[in-house]
């Protein structure tokens, strides 16, 4: 359960958090998550494919591993209207 003091983030308040100014931030299952310390997120790209700033959930779905890679990121908060 997401902690009720955590941020909500509409898609467009999502798509600031790209990574450019060094914050990168996205969406699996409506999670928001900070990749920024991540060494694989640099710049705000991951793969030449994905982009921080935004919702990784359909994508995740095709990738060599699971979505458990993420659980060692901090939630930062939750995506309004996730689906």
């Amino acid at each position: 359960m997401l902690n009720p003091v955590m941020r909500i983030f509409t898609k467009e308040e999502l798509k600031k958090y790209d990574g450019s100014e060094g914050v990168a931030y996205v969406v699996y299952g409506g999670k928001v998550y900070d990749v920024s310390q991540s060494f694989h997120w640099k710049r705000g790209i991951h793969q030449v494919t994905h982009h921080a700033g935004s919702n990784l959930t359909a994508a995740l779905k095709q990738v060599p591993h699971g979505s458990d890679i993420l659980d060692k990121f901090p939630i930062v908060g939750a995506l309004l209207d996730s689906e």
